[in-house]
Protein backbone atom coordinates (compact mmCIF):
# COMPACT_ATOMS: atom_id res chain seq x y z
CA UNK A 1 0.00 0.00 0.00
CA UNK A 2 0.77 3.48 -0.12
CA UNK A 3 3.04 5.06 2.43
CA UNK A 4 4.69 8.59 3.63
CA UNK A 5 8.02 6.42 2.63
CA UNK A 6 8.70 5.74 6.11
CA UNK A 7 8.35 2.88 7.84
CA UNK A 8 4.84 3.57 9.79
CA UNK A 9 6.13 2.10 12.99
CA UNK A 10 9.06 4.08 13.89
CA UNK A 11 7.70 6.64 15.56
CA UNK A 12 8.39 9.85 14.38
CA UNK A 13 6.09 11.88 16.27
CA UNK A 14 8.65 14.39 17.10
CA UNK A 15 9.12 15.49 13.49
CA UNK A 16 5.47 16.51 13.62
CA UNK A 17 5.91 19.92 13.80
CA UNK A 18 2.98 21.60 12.64
CA UNK A 19 -0.41 21.03 11.44
CA UNK A 20 0.96 21.47 7.74
CA UNK A 21 3.36 18.54 8.36
CA UNK A 22 0.48 16.29 9.88
CA UNK A 23 -2.04 16.82 7.64
CA UNK A 24 0.33 16.20 4.24
CA UNK A 25 1.24 13.40 5.78
CA UNK A 26 -2.71 12.61 6.83
CA UNK A 27 -3.37 13.44 2.87
CA UNK A 28 -0.46 11.05 1.36
CA UNK A 29 -1.24 8.16 3.96
CA UNK A 30 -5.32 8.59 2.97
CA UNK A 31 -4.40 8.19 -0.46
CA UNK A 32 -2.57 5.21 -0.03
CA UNK A 33 -4.79 3.03 2.49
CA UNK A 34 -8.09 4.03 0.35
CA UNK A 35 -6.41 2.21 -2.99
CA UNK A 36 -4.83 -0.52 -1.05
CA UNK A 37 -8.46 -0.72 0.63
CA UNK A 38 -10.30 -0.77 -2.54
CA UNK A 39 -7.35 -2.88 -4.93
CA UNK A 40 -7.33 -6.11 -2.34
CA UNK A 41 -11.44 -5.91 -0.64
CA UNK A 42 -14.18 -6.75 -3.01
CA UNK A 43 -16.30 -5.22 0.00
CA UNK A 44 -14.70 -1.95 -0.56
CA UNK A 45 -14.94 -1.81 -4.56
CA UNK A 46 -18.76 -2.94 -4.09
CA UNK A 47 -19.50 0.22 -1.51
CA UNK A 48 -17.50 2.63 -2.99
CA UNK A 49 -19.48 1.72 -6.71
CA UNK A 50 -22.77 2.52 -5.00
CA UNK A 51 -21.40 6.35 -4.04
CA UNK A 52 -19.84 6.93 -7.66
CA UNK A 53 -16.19 7.11 -5.75
CA UNK A 54 -12.73 5.74 -6.32
CA UNK A 55 -9.61 5.82 -5.35
CA UNK A 56 -8.55 8.92 -8.32
CA UNK A 57 -10.93 11.21 -6.35
CA UNK A 58 -8.90 11.56 -3.33
CA UNK A 59 -7.63 14.79 -3.55
CA UNK A 60 -8.07 16.74 -0.31
CA UNK A 61 -8.62 15.26 3.39
CA UNK A 62 -12.44 16.72 3.15
CA UNK A 63 -12.68 14.27 0.22
CA UNK A 64 -13.23 11.39 2.60
CA UNK A 65 -16.75 12.64 3.28
CA UNK A 66 -18.17 11.64 -0.64
CA UNK A 67 -17.18 7.69 0.82
CA UNK A 68 -19.40 5.49 1.92
CA UNK A 69 -19.28 4.34 5.85
CA UNK A 70 -18.05 1.02 7.33
CA UNK A 71 -20.29 -0.05 9.99
CA UNK A 72 -20.05 -3.00 12.78
CA UNK A 73 -22.61 -5.27 9.96
CA UNK A 74 -20.17 -4.93 7.52
CA UNK A 75 -18.25 -7.21 9.43
CA UNK A 76 -20.67 -9.79 10.06
CA UNK A 77 -21.84 -9.90 6.46
CA UNK A 78 -18.05 -10.55 5.39
CA UNK A 79 -17.46 -13.08 9.01
CA UNK A 80 -14.55 -13.90 9.18
CA UNK A 81 -12.22 -12.88 6.65
CA UNK A 82 -14.22 -10.85 4.32
CA UNK A 83 -12.09 -7.89 4.96
CA UNK A 84 -8.72 -8.63 4.83
CA UNK A 85 -6.39 -6.91 2.41
CA UNK A 86 -3.79 -9.20 2.78
CA UNK A 87 -3.51 -13.15 1.76
CA UNK A 88 -4.74 -14.98 5.50
CA UNK A 89 -1.30 -16.59 5.05
CA UNK A 90 0.18 -12.68 5.67
CA UNK A 91 -1.58 -12.28 8.77
CA UNK A 92 0.12 -13.28 12.06
CA UNK A 93 -2.40 -12.48 14.95
CA UNK A 94 -6.45 -12.65 14.76
CA UNK A 95 -8.27 -10.86 17.85
CA UNK A 96 -12.00 -10.52 17.77
CA UNK A 97 -14.80 -8.64 19.91
CA UNK A 98 -16.56 -9.88 22.50
CA UNK A 99 -19.66 -11.23 20.20
CA UNK A 100 -22.19 -10.36 23.24
CA UNK A 101 -24.76 -8.77 20.38
CA UNK A 102 -23.70 -11.49 17.68
CA UNK A 103 -21.21 -12.59 15.78
CA UNK A 104 -17.82 -11.37 17.03
CA UNK A 105 -16.57 -9.00 14.61
CA UNK A 106 -13.08 -10.87 13.44
CA UNK A 107 -9.10 -8.69 13.33
CA UNK A 108 -6.90 -8.89 11.50
CA UNK A 109 -3.03 -7.92 12.00
CA UNK A 110 0.56 -8.34 10.01
CA UNK A 111 3.62 -8.36 11.33
CA UNK A 112 3.93 -4.68 10.51
CA UNK A 113 0.29 -3.65 12.17
CA UNK A 114 1.91 -5.44 14.96
CA UNK A 115 4.88 -3.13 15.08
CA UNK A 116 2.62 -0.38 14.80
CA UNK A 117 -0.08 -0.79 17.32
CA UNK A 118 3.10 -1.81 19.87
CA UNK A 119 4.56 1.60 18.88
CA UNK A 120 1.32 3.52 19.52
CA UNK A 121 0.72 1.55 22.81
CA UNK A 122 4.25 3.01 23.91
CA UNK A 123 3.19 6.33 23.17
CA UNK A 124 -0.27 6.18 25.09
CA UNK A 125 1.66 4.70 28.49
CA UNK A 126 5.12 6.84 27.95
CA UNK A 127 2.43 9.98 28.00
CA UNK A 128 0.92 9.19 30.81
CA UNK A 129 4.24 9.75 32.78
CA UNK A 130 5.70 5.84 32.59
CA UNK A 131 9.54 5.79 31.55
CA UNK A 132 11.73 2.73 30.35
CA UNK A 133 12.10 0.52 33.27
CA UNK A 134 9.01 0.92 35.46
CA UNK A 135 7.08 -2.03 36.31
CA UNK A 136 3.49 -2.50 34.78
CA UNK A 137 0.76 -4.77 36.10
CA UNK A 138 -1.28 -5.79 33.48
CA UNK A 139 -4.64 -6.95 34.48
CA UNK A 140 -6.77 -6.63 31.11
CA UNK A 141 -7.52 -9.79 29.82
CA UNK A 142 -5.37 -12.03 27.36
CA UNK A 143 -6.67 -14.04 24.73
CA UNK A 144 -9.03 -12.85 21.95
CA UNK A 145 -9.77 -9.79 23.85
CA UNK A 146 -7.24 -7.23 22.45
CA UNK A 147 -6.57 -5.48 26.02
CA UNK A 148 -4.18 -8.12 27.88
CA UNK A 149 -1.52 -7.89 24.67
CA UNK A 150 -1.97 -4.54 23.37
CA UNK A 151 -0.60 -3.09 26.85
CA UNK A 152 1.67 -6.02 26.78
CA UNK A 153 3.46 -5.30 23.75
CA UNK A 154 3.41 -1.61 24.04
CA UNK A 155 4.79 -1.68 27.54
CA UNK A 156 7.53 -3.34 26.23
CA UNK A 157 8.12 -1.75 23.40
CA UNK A 158 8.61 1.08 26.01
CA UNK A 159 11.41 -0.60 27.63
CA UNK A 160 9.23 -1.29 30.76
CA UNK A 161 8.97 -4.86 32.87
CA UNK A 162 5.72 -6.45 31.96
CA UNK A 163 4.19 -8.51 34.84
CA UNK A 164 0.90 -10.41 32.73
CA UNK A 165 -1.05 -11.23 35.35
CA UNK A 166 -4.47 -10.80 33.12
CA UNK A 167 -7.61 -10.58 35.50
CA UNK A 168 -9.43 -13.03 38.17
CA UNK A 169 -7.51 -13.93 41.14
CA UNK A 170 -7.97 -10.71 42.31
CA UNK A 171 -6.39 -11.41 46.37
CA UNK A 172 -3.65 -13.07 44.91
CA UNK A 173 -2.87 -9.80 42.53
CA UNK A 174 -2.95 -8.19 45.74
CA UNK A 175 -0.34 -9.94 47.02
CA UNK A 176 1.82 -9.61 43.75
CA UNK A 177 1.56 -5.42 43.67
CA UNK A 178 2.70 -5.86 47.48
CA UNK A 179 5.52 -7.87 46.61
CA UNK A 180 6.36 -6.70 43.26
CA UNK A 181 5.83 -3.30 43.68
CA UNK A 182 4.70 -2.03 40.38
CA UNK A 183 4.41 1.63 39.15
CA UNK A 184 1.99 1.04 36.49
CA UNK A 185 -1.69 -0.75 36.54
CA UNK A 186 -3.62 -1.28 33.48
CA UNK A 187 -7.07 -2.82 33.80
CA UNK A 188 -10.86 -2.56 33.16
CA UNK A 189 -11.91 0.66 34.95
CA UNK A 190 -14.72 -2.02 37.13
CA UNK A 191 -11.63 -4.48 37.37
CA UNK A 192 -9.62 -2.02 39.05
CA UNK A 193 -12.05 -1.42 42.02
CA UNK A 194 -12.57 -4.79 42.24
CA UNK A 195 -8.52 -4.75 43.45
CA UNK A 196 -9.38 -2.35 45.01
CA UNK A 197 -11.92 -3.92 47.55
CA UNK A 198 -9.59 -7.11 47.34
CA UNK A 199 -7.20 -4.72 48.78
CA UNK A 200 -9.67 -4.11 51.86
CA UNK A 201 -10.60 -7.81 52.33
CA UNK A 202 -6.74 -8.27 53.43
CA UNK A 203 -6.74 -5.15 55.71
CA UNK A 204 -4.57 -3.11 53.21
CA UNK A 205 -4.82 0.39 52.24
CA UNK A 206 -4.33 0.48 48.64
CA UNK A 207 -3.19 4.05 48.84
CA UNK A 208 0.27 3.13 50.12
CA UNK A 209 0.96 0.51 47.33
CA UNK A 210 3.58 1.32 45.20
CA UNK A 211 1.64 2.15 42.15
CA UNK A 212 1.55 5.80 41.11
CA UNK A 213 -0.25 5.33 37.65
CA UNK A 214 -3.70 3.69 36.30
CA UNK A 215 -4.71 3.81 32.67
CA UNK A 216 -7.86 2.34 32.44
CA UNK A 217 -10.04 1.63 29.22
CA UNK A 218 -12.38 -0.95 27.60
CA UNK A 219 -15.27 0.32 29.36
CA UNK A 220 -17.17 3.22 29.54
CA UNK A 221 -16.14 5.28 32.75
CA UNK A 222 -17.18 8.79 33.96
CA UNK A 223 -15.29 11.51 36.01
CA UNK A 224 -17.34 9.84 38.89
CA UNK A 225 -15.30 6.48 38.68
CA UNK A 226 -12.13 8.46 38.19
CA UNK A 227 -12.44 9.81 41.63
CA UNK A 228 -13.06 6.37 42.78
CA UNK A 229 -10.29 5.54 41.40
CA UNK A 230 -7.79 7.44 42.36
CA UNK A 231 -9.06 8.06 45.89
CA UNK A 232 -9.23 4.43 46.82
CA UNK A 233 -6.12 3.19 44.60
CA UNK A 234 -3.94 6.49 45.51
CA UNK A 235 -2.66 6.68 42.07
CA UNK A 236 -3.23 9.31 38.56
CA UNK A 237 -5.95 7.43 36.46
CA UNK A 238 -5.80 7.78 32.61
CA UNK A 239 -8.82 7.12 30.49
CA UNK A 240 -7.38 4.79 26.92
CA UNK A 241 -9.33 4.27 24.70
CA UNK A 242 -9.11 2.28 21.49
CA UNK A 243 -11.72 -0.07 19.98
CA UNK A 244 -10.57 -4.10 18.87
CA UNK A 245 -11.86 -3.28 15.00
CA UNK A 246 -9.45 -0.01 14.32
CA UNK A 247 -6.97 -1.68 16.55
CA UNK A 248 -7.37 -2.15 20.13
CA UNK A 249 -6.25 -0.14 23.10
CA UNK A 250 -4.21 2.82 22.20
CA UNK A 251 -5.97 4.97 19.47
CA UNK A 252 -5.96 8.34 21.88
CA UNK A 253 -5.27 8.22 25.40
CA UNK A 254 -5.29 11.21 28.39
CA UNK A 255 -1.53 12.36 29.05
CA UNK A 256 -0.14 13.92 32.19
CA UNK A 257 -0.55 17.63 33.17
CA UNK A 258 -2.53 17.57 29.61
CA UNK A 259 -5.90 19.65 29.04
CA UNK A 260 -9.11 17.65 29.12
CA UNK A 261 -9.64 15.08 26.27
CA UNK A 262 -7.73 12.21 25.00
CA UNK A 263 -4.77 12.84 22.41
CA UNK A 264 -5.91 10.81 19.45
CA UNK A 265 -2.76 9.63 17.58
CA UNK A 266 -4.29 11.22 13.72
CA UNK A 267 -1.16 10.58 12.06
CA UNK A 268 -2.13 6.95 11.98
CA UNK A 269 -6.00 7.07 12.37
CA UNK A 270 -8.00 9.70 10.73
CA UNK A 271 -11.07 11.26 12.98
CA UNK A 272 -14.18 12.71 11.94
CA UNK A 273 -17.36 13.19 14.36
CA UNK A 274 -20.52 13.25 12.53
CA UNK A 275 -24.56 13.50 12.87
CA UNK A 276 -25.32 10.36 13.73
CA UNK A 277 -28.89 10.34 11.82
CA UNK A 278 -27.50 12.54 8.77
CA UNK A 279 -24.08 11.31 8.19
CA UNK A 280 -23.33 15.04 7.76
CA UNK A 281 -19.66 15.77 8.85
CA UNK A 282 -19.23 18.32 12.05
CA UNK A 283 -17.10 20.97 12.70
CA UNK A 284 -14.53 19.89 15.31
CA UNK A 285 -15.94 21.00 18.80
CA UNK A 286 -19.70 19.61 18.18
CA UNK A 287 -20.61 16.71 19.99
CA UNK A 288 -21.80 13.37 17.29
CA UNK A 289 -20.39 9.93 16.19
CA UNK A 290 -16.93 9.47 16.07
CA UNK A 291 -15.91 8.04 13.07
CA UNK A 292 -12.37 6.55 12.06
CA UNK A 293 -10.43 5.99 8.94
CA UNK A 294 -7.11 3.89 9.55
CA UNK A 295 -3.83 5.12 7.57
CA UNK A 296 -1.22 3.00 7.45
CA UNK A 297 -3.45 0.09 8.53
CA UNK A 298 -2.45 -3.28 6.21
CA UNK A 299 -4.17 -6.88 6.82
CA UNK A 300 -8.02 -4.97 7.72
CA UNK A 301 -7.54 -1.24 6.43
CA UNK A 302 -10.78 0.62 7.97
CA UNK A 303 -12.67 3.42 5.29
CA UNK A 304 -14.90 5.47 7.73
CA UNK A 305 -15.39 3.04 10.49
CA UNK A 306 -18.78 4.07 12.61
CA UNK A 307 -17.65 3.69 16.26
CA UNK A 308 -21.12 4.57 17.74
CA UNK A 309 -19.26 6.41 20.21
CA UNK A 310 -20.72 10.14 21.19
CA UNK A 311 -17.41 12.64 21.54
CA UNK A 312 -16.25 15.60 19.89
CA UNK A 313 -13.11 17.08 18.26
CA UNK A 314 -10.92 19.44 20.34
CA UNK A 315 -7.73 21.25 19.82
CA UNK A 316 -4.35 20.23 19.94
CA UNK A 317 -2.49 20.18 23.48
CA UNK A 318 0.91 19.56 22.33
CA UNK A 319 2.06 19.20 18.83
CA UNK A 320 -0.40 19.09 16.41
CA UNK A 321 -2.66 16.58 16.83
CA UNK A 322 -6.17 17.64 17.96
CA UNK A 323 -7.83 15.60 21.15
CA UNK A 324 -10.89 13.58 21.77
CA UNK A 325 -13.56 14.54 24.74
CA UNK A 326 -14.40 11.27 27.03
CA UNK A 327 -16.31 9.28 25.23
CA UNK A 328 -19.98 10.37 26.64
CA UNK A 329 -22.27 7.60 25.42
CA UNK A 330 -22.31 5.31 22.66
CA UNK A 331 -25.39 5.73 20.33
CA UNK A 332 -26.20 1.56 20.67
CA UNK A 333 -26.03 1.64 24.14
CA UNK A 334 -29.08 3.95 24.23
CA UNK A 335 -31.99 2.48 26.07
CA UNK A 336 -35.70 3.54 25.60
CA UNK A 337 -37.46 3.06 28.48
CA UNK A 338 -41.40 4.20 28.35
CA UNK A 339 -40.11 6.49 25.49
CA UNK A 340 -37.51 8.27 27.00
CA UNK A 341 -33.95 7.60 25.73
CA UNK A 342 -31.87 6.08 28.44
CA UNK A 343 -27.45 6.49 28.04
CA UNK A 344 -26.14 3.95 31.26
CA UNK A 345 -23.82 6.90 31.89
CA UNK A 346 -26.45 8.96 33.18
CA UNK A 347 -27.20 6.55 35.63
CA UNK A 348 -23.61 6.20 36.43
CA UNK A 349 -23.26 10.39 37.62
CA UNK A 350 -26.51 9.62 39.29
CA UNK A 351 -25.32 7.37 41.38
CA UNK A 352 -22.17 9.17 42.24
CA UNK A 353 -24.38 11.68 43.63
CA UNK A 354 -26.31 9.70 46.26
CA UNK A 355 -24.68 9.33 48.75
CA UNK A 356 -23.74 6.04 50.56
CA UNK A 357 -23.79 3.90 47.22
CA UNK A 358 -20.90 2.36 45.44
CA UNK A 359 -20.35 2.69 41.66
CA UNK A 360 -21.10 -1.18 40.70
CA UNK A 361 -24.79 -1.37 39.17
CA UNK A 362 -26.01 -3.72 36.92
CA UNK A 363 -28.87 -2.97 35.07
CA UNK A 364 -31.88 -5.34 34.00
CA UNK A 365 -34.03 -5.12 30.90
CA UNK A 366 -37.17 -6.62 31.04
CA UNK A 367 -40.42 -6.61 29.05
CA UNK A 368 -44.05 -7.88 30.03
CA UNK A 369 -46.25 -6.37 26.79
CA UNK A 370 -44.79 -3.51 24.71
CA UNK A 371 -43.10 -1.40 26.68
CA UNK A 372 -39.37 -2.50 27.72
CA UNK A 373 -39.02 -1.75 31.94
CA UNK A 374 -35.53 -1.50 33.65
CA UNK A 375 -34.39 -2.29 36.75
CA UNK A 376 -31.43 -0.91 38.25
CA UNK A 377 -29.53 -2.93 40.78
CA UNK A 378 -26.54 -1.31 42.60
CA UNK A 379 -24.47 -1.92 45.70
CA UNK A 380 -24.19 0.51 49.21
CA UNK A 381 -20.62 1.18 50.48
CA UNK A 382 -21.29 0.07 54.13
CA UNK A 383 -23.74 -2.73 55.36
CA UNK A 384 -27.07 -1.27 56.40
CA UNK A 385 -29.79 -2.89 59.43
CA UNK A 386 -31.26 -6.19 58.73
CA UNK A 387 -34.40 -4.98 58.87
CA UNK A 388 -33.61 -3.38 54.81
CA UNK A 389 -35.45 0.16 56.03
CA UNK A 390 -31.71 2.14 54.85
CA UNK A 391 -31.50 -0.02 51.43
CA UNK A 392 -35.18 1.20 50.95
CA UNK A 393 -34.66 4.34 51.42
CA UNK A 394 -31.63 4.67 49.23
CA UNK A 395 -33.53 3.34 46.66
CA UNK A 396 -36.05 5.36 46.87
CA UNK A 397 -34.02 8.32 46.56
CA UNK A 398 -32.23 6.91 43.60
CA UNK A 399 -35.92 6.49 41.97
CA UNK A 400 -36.90 9.98 42.48
CA UNK A 401 -33.28 11.37 41.40
CA UNK A 402 -33.53 9.07 37.67
CA UNK A 403 -37.48 10.57 37.55
CA UNK A 404 -36.44 13.84 38.12
CA UNK A 405 -33.33 14.12 35.95
CA UNK A 406 -33.70 11.53 33.45
CA UNK A 407 -37.92 11.10 33.31
CA UNK A 408 -38.18 8.19 33.50
CA UNK A 409 -39.88 5.77 36.07
CA UNK A 410 -37.29 3.02 36.87
CA UNK A 411 -37.25 0.16 39.83
CA UNK A 412 -34.19 0.11 42.07
CA UNK A 413 -32.80 -2.48 43.80
CA UNK A 414 -29.94 -1.52 46.40
CA UNK A 415 -27.80 -4.68 47.37
CA UNK A 416 -25.19 -4.90 50.19
CA UNK A 417 -21.35 -4.65 49.40
CA UNK A 418 -19.97 -7.53 47.56
CA UNK A 419 -23.55 -8.67 46.43
CA UNK A 420 -23.12 -8.02 42.71
CA UNK A 421 -21.12 -10.31 40.72
CA UNK A 422 -17.62 -9.52 40.09
CA UNK A 423 -16.75 -9.56 36.41
CA UNK A 424 -12.96 -10.77 35.98
CA UNK A 425 -12.66 -8.58 33.28
CA UNK A 426 -14.70 -6.54 31.00
CA UNK A 427 -17.73 -5.84 32.79
CA UNK A 428 -21.35 -6.93 31.18
CA UNK A 429 -23.55 -4.31 32.41
CA UNK A 430 -26.73 -5.33 30.87
CA UNK A 431 -29.03 -8.70 31.78
CA UNK A 432 -32.19 -9.44 29.70
CA UNK A 433 -35.04 -10.90 30.40
CA UNK A 434 -38.30 -11.88 28.32
CA UNK A 435 -36.38 -9.68 25.59
CA UNK A 436 -36.11 -11.54 22.17
CA UNK A 437 -33.32 -8.59 20.97
CA UNK A 438 -31.38 -5.93 22.17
Amino acid sequence: MGSSGADPASDQLDELNSVEQLRHLQLQRLRGSIRHAWENVAHYRRSFATRGVEPGDVRTLEDLARFPFLSKQDFRANYPFGLFAVPREKVVRIHTSSGTSGKPTVVGYTAGDLATWAMLMSRCIRYAGARSGDIVHIAYDYGLFTGGLGAHYGAERLGCTVIPVSSGRSGWQVELIDDFRPDILMATPSYALNLADAFERRGLDARGSSLRIGLFGAEPWSEDTRTALQERLGLEAFDLYGLAEVMGPGVACETLGGQPGLTLWEDHIYPEVIDPHSGEVLPDGEEGELVLTTLTKEALPLIRYRTRDITRLLPAHRGPLRRIGRVSSRTDDMLVIHGVNVYPTQLEALIAHTGGLSARYKLELTRQGPLDDLTLHVETLERHDSNGANYRSLAGELTRRVKTYVGVSITVVVHPPGSLERAPGKMTRLSERGIAAY
